[in-house]
């Protein structure tokens, strides 16, 4: 029997645990949206069947990151691929599955599972000190990349922006402020956007997706001298503070392919990470047909600065890298999708029917 008539399995198991996030709330007054402290578990299915041809078939799968807010219990694969593999060789550290079929596979299937527990993300800006002495690892999320550079014409439209800001805490609420009130919600852009952040400021194109907003907001923060990433990943469950940010059946169960979410951090001395999402201002704005002085975008715009509703799991920060092993496409983007290849071509991971994969998510009670 060849070995392809196996079904080929593999699993990695963490232990089940409280979330102890090191950033909390210093009081227990609850947001305008009901959003609490009680952690959520989801258990998420991602399942491939890649077209049989005459053609090597490549796939990276993001996975879920472990940190303070969210912790993964478990991850499993099977399928009938001929080498597969979990790695997180890369210059950013994000963890994927790999998986290869070889030459005229008669099938291509692959179900990738993973369990994560999460909370939500909260800081108390009390704590936060006026310092830029980062340490060396944040002091990466100062460089510049393809798709958010530090140029001076960049530098200089950020400090203009923060004019009248003295500290980094403030610099970082007046390029917050801008960026909500500037960027729009432009449904027409596939995907969550490029982010092109040099291509959206100089030329004033403002509309776009999640990636564009964030990447803008990630952009001059790292421009005005404050450490900031974007962060991919992709809704799971229910929002309560809109179905513009989440939906799910009286069950918990969502079908979540086309869910990917792209939201920023910046860091702050005392605080560390910060969250923010100033792209699901501008997505629930445009959605649900408010303004910026409706008391909803009021409430949200601040609750999205220092506040992440946790029912979306974070896969990654990885901006215009090298996966591993090397695909044909590089640097890649991003990798909030999964990212695929036929031998040279590169499968579009933007049309989950064509490339012939789905996400699903049940909530665990």
């Amino acid at each position: 029997m060849q070995r392809r008539s196996f079904l080929k399995t593999a699993a990695v198991v963490g232990t089940t645990m409280a979330i102890t996030p090191s950033i909390v709330l210093s009081d227990s007054k609850t947001n305008p949206f009901g959003i609490d402290k009680k952690p959520r578990k989801f258990s998420v299915t991602n399942s491939f069947d890649l077209e049989p041809n005459d053609q090597v078939a490549k796939l990276w799968v993001p996975l879920p990151l472990d940190s303070s807010y969210q912790k993964v219990l478990r991850v499993s694969y099977d399928g009938d691929f001929d080498e597969a593999f979990i790695s997180n060789n890369n210059p950013y550290n994000t963890k994927l599955l790999y998986a290869k079929w070889n030459k005229n596979s008669k099938s291509r299937k692959l179900v990738v599972k993973f369990d994560i527990i999460m909370q939500e993300r909260s800081v108390d800006f009390t704590k936060v000190k006026n310092s830029t002495m980062y340490p060396e690892d944040v002091k990466e999320f100062l460089k510049g990349t393809k798709h958010t550079p530090i140029s001076k014409k960049l530098t200089s439209f950020a400090n203009d922006i923060t004019k009248n800001a003295k500290t980094p805490l403030e610099k970082a609420q007046a390029i917050y402020d801008w960026t909500v009130n500037h960027m729009y919600r432009d449904e027409s852009v596939v995907g969550c956007g490029v982010g092109d952040a040099t291509r959206i400021i100089e030329k004033k194109l403002f509309g776009g997706k999640c990636t564009d907003v964030s990447s803008v907001f990630v952009a001059l923060l790292r421009n005005a001298g404050i450490p900031a990433r974007e962060v991919f990943g992709i809704r799971v469950g229910k929002s309560k503070i809109s179905k513009s940010c989440g939906k799910a059946d009286k069950n918990g169960f969502a079908k979540i392919t086309g869910g990917q979410h792209c939201r920023a951090e910046f860091y702050l001395v005392g605080l560390g990470w910060v969250p923010a999402d100033p792209a699901d201002v501008t997505k629930v704005r445009k959605q649900e047909k408010l303004t910026n002085e409706d008391k909803k975008i009021k409430d949200l715009r601040k609750y999205f600065f220092g506040n992440w509703e946790m029912n979306w799991a974070a896969f990654n920060y990885a901006r215009d890298f090298v996966l591993n092993p090397k695909p044909a496409q590089y640097p890649l983007n991003m990798l909030g999708y999964p990212y695929g290849e036929m031998d040279d071509d590169v499968l579009n991971y933007y049309a989950p029917k064509e490339f012939k994969y789905s996400y699903t998510s049940q909530e665990v009670k």
